[in-house]
């Protein structure tokens, strides 16, 4: 989520100072109650963000160890509000500008809310932290309707007959999305020393909100599991003669052992096939599989097994889910194992359950 904090009703409210000043705008640091940068913006030749500023944007990110997917994220809404506002450069725009855009946002770019609350907060992060501004509030943003849906869940028929028709290593990431109820990230980015097959534990590493946890590895997938780490220590030792074989690692841990980056236990459970080379070092390095080819191993699988649903991978974290509270298993202990941090977001699959429509029964049962 983003790192910086948008409140429950949505994205019209950003950051405030503790002592707010009167004045609603963007406002230099050290230039509290002066008026804002002219909001009609630059000339249409002005110069955009430019290089600079987006790697003094990455190195706010970094300093701060928000995820690479942060990164990637406020450094497109950062582009895309400079295109918008015709390549001017952000320090000469206002709080009029960034309304306007989040208002586009939702109406005529008809996005879901969390987009544009994602797309708040990477401004908001941009005036503050990177050009040092004090923001006060935001003035008449539309905001995107709330839409309340409920998840896609398989039923374990479905569930199985998707499973049956998936081979390889797809099939042992599609086994742990359902099994151990884990996001397709969280699958994808575990590592060797993760997964204890003899306690039947998986650790889940920096999950949603850099959070770390426990959850249940299935007796289903310990055999899978075995046979491929069983196969995968030659290729390892193969690219490590190659000059390959080492994995990106967290950033206090390249400090304190860098020689980390080519130990068996931190490479990953289902690394990809090819090796990256990185643009700033020029280092090969191994990354794990990307999730585009798991998601496109579902989506064939349910076409197949003739499933009328829309499955995603997330889907199959929702049927995990809610398959544990209609096997009787307490909602705290599900919440848990979801890592999710409000219960009232695991409350969700309580209307999901599979009781026969809430366990009403239909007066037409009874013509």
């Amino acid at each position: 989520m983003p790192p910086v904090p948008i409140t429950s009703k949505g994205p019209s409210v950003a950051l405030v100072p503790a002592a707010r000043e009167p004045s609603a705008a963007l406002v230099p640091a050290g230039s509290v109650g002066s008026a804002a940068p002219a909001s009609s913006g630059a000339p249409t030749g002005s110069r955009g963000p430019g290089e600079k500023l987006l790697v003094r944007l990455r190195r706010a990110i970094r300093a701060r160890q928000y995820s690479p997917r942060t990164e990637e994220a406020y450094g497109l809404w950062v582009k895309r509000f400079v295109r918008f506002n015709g390549m001017a450069h952000p320090a000469s725009l206002g709080t009029e500008d960034v309304s306007r855009f989040l208002t586009s946002l939702a109406v005529e770019g008809q996005v879901a809310p969390s987009t544009q609350g994602q797309a708040t907060a990477a401004l908001l992060f941009l005036y503050r932290r990177v050009l040092g501004w004090r923001v006060g509030w935001l003035e008449g943003i539309v905001r995107a309707k709330k839409a309340h849906h409920l998840p896609v869940v398989l039923t374990r028929g479905e569930v199985k007959s998707l499973l049956d028709r998936m081979e390889g290593t797809a099939k042992l990431a599609a086994m742990l999305l359902y099994g151990a109820g884990l996001r397709i990230t969280e699958c994808l980015r575990l590592r060797v020393k993760d997964v204890d097959l003899a306690r039947g534990e998986i650790m889940v590493r920096g999950g949603k909100g850099a959070k770390d946890r426990v959850t249940v590895l299935p007796r289903l997938a310990r055999d899978p599991i075995a046979e491929h780490l069983g196969r995968l220590p030659e290729r390892h030792r193969e690219a490590l003669r190659e000059g390959g074989g080492r994995v990106l690692l967290p950033a206090a841990l390249v400090r304190k052992s860098p020689g980390a980056a080519a130990e068996w236990a931190w490479q990953w459970l289902m690394p990809a096939r090819r090796d990256w080379t990185h643009p700033r070092t020029g280092e090969r390095l191994r990354l794990p599989l990307h999730e585009s080819a798991i998601q496109r191993a579902v989506r064939l699988a349910t076409k197949r097994a003739g499933v009328a649903k829309h499955v995603t991978c997330h889907a199959l974290r929702h049927s995990f889910a809610t398959h544990l509270l209609e096997d009787g298993y307490d909602i705290r202990t599900v919440q848990e194992l979801l890592g999710h941090q409000d219960v009232a977001t695991t409350m969700i699959y309580t209307h999901v359950l599979n009781r026969g429509g809430l366990a009403v029964r239909s007066p037409a049962d009874r013509l």
